[in-house]
């Protein structure tokens, strides 16, 4: 019986000091366990979550920016750090994230509960709802896929050519969205975009570096399509919402200038638009093609098996032919409500009471009346297919509302626009760049129109005040707010590319940075020479 004992180093002493061993073994337990703790609290996000009431509670403590609002403009900031910083991290889902304005508004004392909340239902909002129905019409017909086979065909090239496929795509993309508002076009493009990504292979492991080209690729169609509708709709007035609240705040402001017109605007922003496709272009095929792309795809993008699919489909079906006819009256209406001051639109007819998001969904509904001409009773789309809506981006929509709101209720606008003062006096190659820089900082954090909104009026005071040709400010800020390139928190749009997986934070900040820079310098060239 002794032997055992004896097994762990033969004496007594040693028999002694075996126990020793046993507080080892418990440091090892409360390491483990000490680590597991960790990583549950890593896994449920919760420093991320903190991270936002402590950024708010610093600066409500830390920060004085003095002022006759009192307390206002520093909760607002506050309150605006905890909304980003969820956002940024993804502590909470970004639906609970845009929803949070709702309670920290009225309890910093920001605005009232009733404020907020009718910030998260405009017109805009209707817009997007309206459009995101009509989109799921499109899926649930296939016609994406129609679209995206003939766009795949013309362009893929044989050998397949990835440079002039996204050519195809961007360029088409970019066309439309010069016509109806970005939003509706990039949800109107995004299914043509994956219905061509969905030919490819998706996750998984094994194929190596063709895998990669694929990924790579896939994430260059899905931003070109975000980006794309950005840029065309610079062209135009009816492109975005942004030149239209330019030229509502123009006239407002300075009734005695001359107006902005249809073809005024265009003079000036399609060329804008066409520096900046380039550009897009250029990036998109630098950092995201390489010599073996084209390898890659081609056993995906076989120019003979895409007109078998395509032949497959056969003829449009009336239900189909409908969809494509209530869109198609959509764009109209949206071209035609407010034209020219020579030539008004279909609007006067309702005492300009109307908007686009009512269109949208007046249009929309039609969708829920017309038969599919399939089954007895059956119509175009019924309600359980709307469950696909992406809610998230209509609470992040909301939420860009009203952080604008807050930004004029606060004060906190006018001690942003005392910090430009220093433009007094400054040549125009300081002023463009510098009031560009400005709106397209803010950008990133809201909604384009919300910028605008909130921007412009900035501009058109300061430009009183430090006797500035008002052009240069308000024009400067409004493209500054259309180059929301960097987070998916900028805009609809974003949020429509991101919400499809292929692409990261990572990917809209590596490529949206370059073109933000050639925006702004592209900018600074053209306004003083082709905006006179």
């Amino acid at each position: 019986m002794e032997k055992p004992a004896g097994s762990f180093g033969g004496s007594s002493s040693e028999d002694a000091g075996t126990p020793l061993l046993l507080p080892v073994h418990r440091d090892d337990d409360a390491t483990t366990t000490a680590s597991s703790r960790l990583r549950a609290l890593l896994a449920h996000k919760y420093p991320a979550i903190a991270s936002g009431p402590v950024a708010c509670a610093a600066i409500c403590a830390l920060v004085d920016l003095g002022g006759a609002h009192g307390a206002a403009p520093r909760n607002m900031l506050g309150v605006l750090a905890w909304v980003f910083l969820w956002w940024a991290t993804d502590a909470v889902p970004l639906a609970v994230a845009s929803m949070a304005p709702l309670f920290l508004f009225p309890a910093f004392g920001i605005s009232s509960a009733d404020a907020v909340a009718k910030a998260y239902m405009d017109d805009v909002i209707a817009l997007v709802l309206g459009s995101f129905i009509l989109a799921l019409a499109i899926e649930r017909y296939h016609i994406h896929r129609r679209l995206a086979l003939n766009i795949t065909l013309r362009f893929c090239g044989d050998p397949v050519r990835p440079s002039l496929l996204l050519l195809g795509i961007t360029g088409t993309t970019a066309f439309v969205s010069m016509w109806i508002h970005n939003t509706a076009c990039t949800v109107m493009m995004m299914p043509v975009a994956t219905g061509i990504l969905q030919r490819f292979p998706r996750g998984g492991a094994g194929q190596g570096e063709e895998e990669d080209e694929v990924r790579r690729f896939s994430k260059a169609v899905v931003l070109g399509v975000v980006y794309a509708s950005a840029v065309g709709g610079m062209a135009t007035l009816t492109g975005t919402g942004v030149n239209i609240i330019l030229v509502g705040m123009w006239s407002a402001y300075f009734p005695e200038k001359e107006p902005i017109t249809f073809s005024s605007w265009m003079s000036f922003g399609l060329p804008m638009a066409l520096v900046m496709f380039l550009a897009l272009w250029v990036t998109l095929c630098f950092m995201y093609c390489s010599n073996n792309t084209g390898k890659a795809l081609s056993s995906y993008l076989d120019g003979s098996h895409l007109r078998r699919e395509l032949s497959l489909l056969g003829p449009m079906a009336f239900a189909e032919k409908m969809v494509l006819a209530v869109f198609g009256g959509l764009i109209v209406l949206w071209m035609t409500r407010n034209l020219t001051d020579d030539i008004p639109g279909w609007g006067v007819l309702f005492h300009d009471q109307v908007g686009d998001g009512t269109v949208t969904i007046m249009m929309a509904t039609l969708l829920f009346i017309i038969p599919s001409g399939k089954k007895e009773g059956e119509k175009l789309m019924d309600w359980n297919k709307c469950r696909k809506l992406q809610w998230n981006i209509v609470l992040l929509l909301g939420a860009g509302f009203a952080i604008a709101d807050g930004f004029r209720t606060s004060g906190l606008t006018g001690i942003l626009s005392d910090g430009l003062r220093f433009l007094e006096g400054a040549p125009t190659l300081v002023i463009v760049p510098v009031a560009c820089v400005f709106s397209g900082v803010i950008t990133e954090f809201m909604s384009d129109d919300s910028t605008t909104t909130l921007v412009l009026p900035l501009f058109a005071e300061l430009a009183r005040s430090v006797e500035v040709h008002p052009a240069l400010l308000m024009i400067s800020g409004a493209v500054g707010a259309q180059l929301s390139y960097l987070f998916p928190t900028g805009s609809p749009s974003n949020v429509v590319g991101f919400s499809t997986g292929h692409i990261t934070i990572k990917d809209l900040v590596a490529t949206g940075l370059p073109l933000k820079v050639v925006g702004v310098a592209a900018l600074t060239v053209l306004l003083p020479t082709l905006g006179n």
